[in-house]
């Protein structure tokens, strides 16, 4: 008796091995893919919002049109204006009073075109320094005529962070002094 129990029970193992699992209805998941995309480390930004995008070209028909108040008004008062050179100006006041004198009693005319924007918002600094936020990346061609009669072209490039509030407390702009230095007549 022991030997048939024993044999019944093998032979309940060997077809119990044997079955295939019902068919399942459900879509087979990509496991290999889930893990790739839950281990995919974040990116430290992101596209920013477009409204930033409008604050800039205004800012620029602002500047060139001559109303340095309104231009201003996008600033904060502890704003830092900085230059490519590390050069800058600290405070609004400061900001506008050398934007005023540059406009009025410098610059005859300015015009900025073919402009490109790009909002973006930075969840990650990447190095020392770098400010989380809202930044917009900007890239245009200077057209300036001076007081002097001088013309000159120049590409800027300009980033600019926006506070909590939606004011600009940092900007840096990118250029080469040296031809707008020669135009003036300046060393």
């Amino acid at each position: 008796m022991k030997t048939v129990l024993f044999l019944a029970v093998g032979a309940f193992l060997l077809f119990a091995c044997n079955n295939k699992p019902a068919e399942s209805t459900e879509a087979p998941k990509d496991t290999a893919a889930a893990v790739i995309k839950d281990t995919k480390p974040a990116l430290g930004y992101e596209i920013g919002d477009q409204k930033y995008v409008e604050v800039g070209k205004k800012m620029l028909s602002q500047l060139s049109s001559g109303d340095v108040d309104s231009w201003g008004d996008n600033f904060t008062d502890d704003a830092v204006f900085q230059w490519s050179s590390l050069d800058s100006l600290k405070g609004r006041k400061a900001i506008l009073d050398y934007w005023k004198n540059r406009r009025m009693n410098v610059l005859d005319s300015l015009e900025d075109v073919d402009q490109v924007w790009v909002p973006m918002k930075v969840n990650t600094p990447q190095s020392t320094g770098d400010v989380p936020g809202d930044w917009l990346l900007g890239w245009y061609i200077s057209n300036a005529k001076y007081k002097n009669g001088k013309r000159l072209l120049f590409l800027v490039h300009q980033l600019s962070h926006f506070n909590a509030n939606g004011k600009i407390d940092k900007t840096i702009l990118f250029l080469d002094r040296a031809p707008i230095n020669k135009a003036l007549g300046k060393k």
